[in-house]
């Protein structure tokens, strides 16, 4: 193996701010310096990747989430909730905030070794993850990590939470597709306990996926292992969520993980060799309508199982959501499913209505539903809508003065 050349570009002082390269791309590492400092600058506040990203300028919400992942990983940031996921500073954010947490050029201090490493790491560092037990069985509703239900739903006459990890133990990897909103993340979270998640997007990295050097308190530079080798490590399961919006080059990176080497080189850190353990296992998410999704042959064919995921409109009956707005979405997504229309009100978009018409009423919900659709598809979300309630409505927007 090639030994790397040392470059002549030192790492940035602490305190001052990397100008973004030609192209407008930041340094590696200086958005998240950036995202540290608005989460010190707001110390105890819990902020959303979105509230961050208007604080930075319309930085992308999902990048500033990838950066958020990494700073709570090396400890410079807590996540405190899931849904909305929202994070705060910790008492290690001002060191994160005060130079970047990753190199942005070159190699760090502590040159890595050029020679290929096992990845027993030392008992001190990674203890040995306890033996799974088994799930009891699904009679019923399952409970997510948010604490909010999932009611199941059949697969191949099973409980879908069921099936999915049948497929775990039978190595098969799973791919979930659908439109945002009908639940293929709740599914996935549901059915495995142990979850580890990559959200993908365009500006996903590869050192987003395996990891990469981070600097310490005492200016030095250590590798932090990214969502896949933990996940490999572990033996837990990896969902790759909006895995089509990853840029393909990036997401071979785990490729040679779900095949039969079940190993991959993390060349950024020497290249270590890591092997996965029993019981690792990936599962992704795919929005086929979602501008940028492309599902290329190499990664449909990882994936020997794919799946597909719909609106349970017979759990929007059974949660009381009004029967309106549910014949308002049957009625949008059989236009869809025709080519009339490209958009149509799936689960998460009811349950919006159901609280939106308890906070201001049904009006202002359906009201919504026509605001919340795509310009082009409006007009006839509109007259669904009136024939649905009965008179017509007006999209939801503010009126005259008071």
């Amino acid at each position: 193996m090639t030994t790397p050349a040392t470059p002549t570009t030192a790492p940035a002082a602490p305190g001052t701010t990397t100008a973004a390269p030609a192209g407008g791309r930041l340094p590696n590492g200086e958005l998240r310096r950036r995202v540290a400092e608005v989460l010190a600058a707001r110390a105890g506040t819990d902020m959303t990747p979105r509230t961050i990203a208007a604080e930075l300028g319309g930085k992308s919400s999902g990048a500033i989430g990838n950066a958020l992942a990494a700073l709570t990983a090396g400890g410079y940031a807590e996540q405190t909730s899931a849904k909305p996921v929202r994070y705060r500073s910790t008492p290690t954010t001002a060191d994160a905030a005060a130079a970047p947490v990753a190199v942005p050029t070159g190699t760090p201090r502590r040159r890595p070794r050029t020679t290929p490493r096992t990845t027993t790491p030392p008992a001190t560092t990674t203890p040995t993850p306890p033996a799974p037990t088994a799930a009891p069985p699904v009679t019923g509703p399952v409970t997510r990590p948010n604490g909010q239900l999932y009611h199941p739903r059949t697969l191949s006459g099973i409980p879908d939470v069921t099936a999915l990890r049948k497929l775990r133990d039978a190595g098969v990897a799973a791919l979930l597709y659908g439109p945002p909103g009908t639940g293929k993340t709740s599914v996935i979270e549901a059915a495995f306990g142990d979850l580890i998640t990559i959200q993908g997007d365009g500006d996903t990295t590869v050192a987003d996926i395996v990891g990469e050097y981070t600097q310490t308190k005492d200016g030095n530079f250590e590798f932090v292992h990214g969502p896949l080798v933990r996940a490999m490590r572990e033996g837990r399961t990896l969902l790759i969520d909006d895995a089509t919006l990853i840029p393909p080059t990036v997401l071979a990176v785990v490729y040679p993980a779900m095949d039969g080497r079940r190993q991959i080189i993390v060349k950024a850190h020497g290249g270590e060799v890591v092997d996965a353990a029993p019981g690792f296992y990936v599962v992704a998410g795919h929005n086929p309508g979602v501008h940028g999704a492309v599902l290329t042959d190499a990664l449909a064919s990882r994936f020997s199982v794919q799946i597909q995921v719909s609106t349970d409109y017979d759990l929007a009956a059974q949660l009381k959501i009004d029967k309106r707005a549910v014949a308002v979405a049957r009625n949008l997504a059989t236009r869809q499913a025709s080519g009339e229309i490209r958009w149509a009100p799936q689960l998460r978009e009811l349950l919006a209505f159901h609280n939106l018409a308890d906070a201001l009423g049904a009006d202002a919900a359906a009201g919504n539903l026509i605001s919340t659709a795509p310009e082009e598809d409006r007009d006839i979300v509109a007259t669904v809508v009136r024939t649905a309630f009965g008179k017509t409505v007006a999209p939801l927007a503010l009126g005259a003065r008071i």
